[in-house]
């Protein structure tokens, strides 16, 4: 204990040591450490489980499929809608040198939806249905779109486009086992879309390939980006299960194919042009879970919960008024909290896993923060991921939003959430630069996890407890 008093002394030292000049920097130092007190307390968390209803979906990950979670016996399904990227400026081969005509225009030969996946959970022989729509128009770029938004019954499905069925286990049984053992081989669901094709206009094309290529050839800035292409040519296909169950796909990437054949150096070959639906454009989760299985978990005061998808969250309530009382003229330097899983009593190869990385943030803030695109600051946000060697998550130093609420409370906040955090589990992406990882994704986990923590009105694990060290000069 010694030695983390001394460590957060000099890291209270160097935060109030900035003012010095650098000719009485030595002095100051060693007569500035003498007189710095620092003194740690422990205090209480309570903790309690919130129901999610929904949260924001926009992921580059779409899930689809129904499960049936062995833990607690509710059924979790997921549909999803996905625009198509183009690149900038977008080149098909000149016309002339189509060789795929029917009466003299350009058709294609065929073309399909691929939903590529990655993973999943459940049985991949898991007999299931989808019907996969043709948008009527795309979602806004601006909308916030949440978890329990459901196209069709928003009025963003076309009445009269594409609506075609399609019935698939994971594990496509007509595909060779040489084929799938190959290294070039991508495991994914082909939805065909081969049939006449009406567009809004009232045109009629031998299939969706054809009328995708005489946009084209008709108008390329359709083709400029993908904002005119989505508004223009393509505004998403929706993909909704029908029927099934036993099965959960990650869809990485949904890819829309066109084939067609060509002149390349006076031999004719085939050739295809694809959009996928990738990060720069729109892709959304419709999330439908057991509500009334949720309300009974999170009913329960034993514990608390975290669930995914849009499922349970923890809430905190801090004690920030304890926290300070005596300590006024002292500044917080550090709080550390860490909170325990409760094991699984029963194991099962189907559990789902727990999550990897949880956020916590002010409660006032769950839903601005994921709408404005907003990363963890370690100021008043924080991350924490999964320690093994402690079967928990340790928030290591949460003081900045603490400080935040005192202030805020301070400055007059009578919110009845003014002294409460909430805990989510969240993906994370980062990019490299140079030696470091720099964070610049967070968003809701929306795959399959579970956990239990110690903690709940109810608790008889032991308190979930709050570990502070103050400092101040003398």
């Amino acid at each position: 204990m010694k030695l983390k008093l001394i460590a957060c002394a000099l890291a209270a030292l160097a935060l109030y040591s900035c003012d010095d000049t650098t000719d009485t920097i030595g002095y100051s130092l060693v007569d500035r450490l003498d007189n710095l007190k620092v003194a740690a307390d422990t205090f209480k968390i309570t903790t309690r489980s919130v129901i999610a209803d929904s949260v924001l979906s926009r992921t580059t990950t779409g899930y689809l499929g129904r499960i049936r979670d062995p833990e607690t016996g509710a059924y979790i399904t997921s549909d999803f809608m996905t625009q198509f990227h183009t690149f900038d400026d977008y080149i098909w081969p000149s016309k002339d040198l189509i060789v795929s005509k029917q009466d003299g225009e350009v058709i294609a030969d065929s073309c399909e939806i691929r939903l590529f996946y990655d993973s999943f959970y459940g049985d991949s022989l898991a007999p299931m249905k989808v019907s996969v729509y043709e948008m009527e128009k795309p979602l806004k770029e601006s909308q916030h779109v949440y978890s329990n938004f459901d196209p069709i019954k928003e009025g963003y499905v076309r009445t009269n486009g594409i609506a075609v069925n399609k019935s698939y286990t994971l594990d496509d049984q007509s595909v060779s086992e040489s084929s799938k053992n190959s290294s070039s081989y991508n495991a994914g669901i082909r939805i065909r879309l081969n049939e006449p094709y009406t567009d809004k206009d009232g045109r009629k094309y031998n299939n969706y390939g054809t009328y995708i290529m005489r946009k084209y050839y008709e108008h390329p800035e359709y083709y400029k980006n993908s904002i005119n292409f989505i508004h223009n040519v393509v505004p998403g296909f929706y993909t909704k299960l029908t029927s099934g169950l036993g099965s959960m796909a990650n869809i990485y990437v949904t890819q829309l194919n066109v084939y067609f054949r060509y002149l390349y150096n006076d031999s004719t070959v085939v050739g295809s042009s694809s959009f996928s639906g990738t990060e720069e454009v729109l892709q959304t989760s419709n999330i439908s879970n057991d509500a009334q299985r949720l309300k009974q978990l999170a009913s329960d005061n034993s514990c608390t919960y975290l669930k995914t998808p849009a499922g349970i969250f923890t809430e905190m309530t801090l004690p920030v008024e304890d926290i300070f009382r005596g300590h006024e003229k002292q500044y917080l330097n550090t709080a550390r909290v860490t909170l325990q899983r409760v094991n699984d009593s029963k194991e099962s190869d189907y559990a789902f896993g727990y999550p990897g990385t949880l956020l916590i943030i002010p409660a006032d803030s769950l839903h601005s923060f994921f709408e404005n695109n907003d990363i963890a600051d370690y100021k008043v946000s924080f991350l924490a991921s999964y320690s093994s060697s402690t079967n928990g998550y340790t928030f290591s130093n949460i003081s900045g939003m603490i400080n935040q609420m005192k202030r805020s409370h301070d400055a007059g906040n009578t919110s009845p959430n003014w002294n409460k955090a909430i805990v989510i589990p969240v993906t994370t992406t980062y990019n490299t630069s140079g030696q470091t990882q720099v964070l610049t994704r967070v968003e809701h986990n929306m795959s399959l996890s579970s956990t239990r923590l110690v903690g709940g009105p109810d608790n008889k694990r032991g308190d979930v407890k709050l570990s502070v060290i103050y400092s101040k000069f003398e």
